[in-house]
């Protein structure tokens, strides 16, 4: 994670913490510094969730969850815990405003609330060490709950993910939408606010289709970073590396038609450690957030009637990648991918380009 980005969550983090119980806040202070400040903002997330949850079942009768006592998760019973996680996994989500649409939480996801919750009652009852020198209990409820793993095949994964990608051309077909038909459908305002941004939100767009990078890597890409004649992008990966990234033609053109109106839109300098990607404000222009990109995202791929984030955007170039040239060590060097189990997924993430296989081959079969 990127140094913007720790602080970024660092800050959200220490202003969950200001809410939280004495002991939690005591555990989360143990772990700061050597777990990601985004994990521990997560945690700090399903530590809320759970003790609001403690408050509204009246098993706790704290008015407020800064006030939920250790010793109701000390007595809590296998039946609240697991009452508890039953209760997320049935919850449902607003995906969005405009279409109402309502998502189940994932397995997945509640199975990082268990992780948090199985960590922090490890802590208080073997690691921490109350006043009078034992942990603060020594009965975890927690340990009695099970993390179910999902278990998918490769192409199970791959499956699942064609549906949420653009396939074949569909991506070119998507740019080409929000190049030529989207202001239309925008009213005069909203047209405003497109033409300032038009050149920007498209080489946004443009890049991650045409290189596969990160949200973080895209967000913190600055000037000196981009080298229009080596055709590549210099990125900070996961683990803060430093890696090379190639980006197609069509991309680099996209992006370097944004910068030739930057400076004098955004009211911006050429520094090369200035920030590509930026917002103008009332005190200057200032770096766009991983949050303000993901709008983005969402809002152009939204009015394409297909709603994507930016690492579905990653998957569809890492897809086209794979399936035009079929080399694994080419997508692993590309993505940045430390596995190649993980760039493996994408050589079977086109189910229709399967299933027309399998009839070819079932045409030999046929007798004349």
């Amino acid at each position: 994670m990127s140094s913007k980005q720790h602080e970024y969550y660092e800050k959200r983090l220490l202003d969950l913490m200001d809410k939280m119980p004495p002991y939690i806040i005591e555990y989360l202070d143990s772990r700061l510094d050597y777990r990601s400040s985004l994990t521990l903002f997560n945690y700090a997330r399903d530590y809320q969730e759970f003790l609001n949850w403690l408050i509204s079942e009246g098993i706790s009768e704290a008015k407020d969850i800064k006030d939920v006592s250790v010793e109701t998760l000390a007595n809590l019973s296998l039946q609240e815990a697991q009452a508890f996680f039953k209760t997320m996994l049935r919850r449902k989500y607003l995906v969005s405003k405009k279409s109402e649409e309502y998502k189940q939480v994932q397995e997945k996801t509640v199975n990082r609330m268990k992780s948090a919750l199985r960590s922090l009652f490890k802590y208080l009852t073997v690691e921490a060490e109350a006043e009078n020198h034992e942990p603060y209990f020594h009965r975890n409820v927690m340990q009695k709950i099970p993390v179910h793993k999902v278990i998918e095949s490769r192409s199970e994964r791959a499956a699942n993910m064609t549906s949420k990608i653009f396939v074949d051309n569909a991506d070119a077909d998507f740019l080409h939408y929000v190049q030529k038909e989207y202001e239309q459908t925008l009213t005069k305002g909203q047209t405003r606010y497109f033409k300032r941004d038009k050149e920007r939100d498209f080489a946004i767009l443009s890049l991650f289709l045409g290189s596969g990078i990160r949200l973080n890597e895209l967000s913190n890409l600055k000037l000196g970073d981009v080298d229009f004649t080596q055709r590549l992008i210099r990125v900070i990966r996961k683990g803060n590396k430093k890696d090379s990234v190639t980006v197609i033609p069509e991309a680099l053109e996209d992006l370097e038609a944004y910068l030739e109106i930057r400076n004098e839109r955004y009211n911006a300098d050429s520094d090369p450690n200035a920030y590509v990607f930026i917002t103008k404000g009332k005190n200057g222009y200032s770096p766009l957030s991983n949050r303000a990109i993901q709008k983005i995202i969402a809002k152009y791929t939204e009015s394409y009637d297909k709603r994507m984030s930016p690492h579905k955007l990653r998957h569809t170039y890492a897809t086209n990648l794979a399936e035009q040239t079929g080399d694994i060590p080419l997508v692993m060097t590309q993505l940045g991918h430390s596995s190649p189990e993980t760039s493996l997924l994408y050589i079977n993430t086109s189910l229709e380009k399967a299933k027309k296989a399998a009839e070819e081959m079932g045409k030999r079969r046929k007798r004349k």
